[in-house]
């Protein structure tokens, strides 16, 4: 992903952010955190919508604010995933999990937006790590 920010121009380079980072983020501030991923993922002077890449997507937990549990991500990517055709609101994820699992942890309706949102690239199981 750090090499596909090096080739995006201007506005559509991503910021990469961990997903355990927002999660923990919404533990502390609720859901002003889902908002400021997404219906105010704008920049301020151009209004053009904030790219972002979501590393590490399936290991962060449930959060709860006052007592309220939420799946931060599960929300995020639904809102985005609203806001992707009528804003070009682009997203990127980064997961070592397969659709199946990722199913399980954000239910069918994260994964058919994931499936209209995203284009796969994926590594082969025995493929070394390329964070090294």
């Amino acid at each position: 992903m750090q090499i596909f920010a090096a080739m995006s121009g201007g506005a559509f380079v991503p910021k990469i952010v961990s997903t355990r980072q927002v999660a923990m983020e919404y533990g502390r501030h609720g859901h002003e955190v889902i908002r400021k991923y997404s219906d105010l993922a704008f920049d301020k002077e151009t209004h053009l919508p904030i790219v972002y890449c979501f590393d590490g997507l399936g290991t962060e937990n449930d959060m709860q604010y006052y007592g309220q549990t939420c799946n931060v991500m599960g929300e995020i990517l639904l809102s985005r995933g609203d806001m992707a055709r009528p804003h070009h609101m682009l997203t990127h994820v980064i997961t070592n999990l397969d659709a199946t699992t990722l199913e399980k942890r954000y239910g069918k309706q994260v994964r058919s937006r994931m499936r209209e949102m995203f284009n796969l690239v994926s590594f082969n199981a025995d493929s070394p790590d390329k964070r090294v």
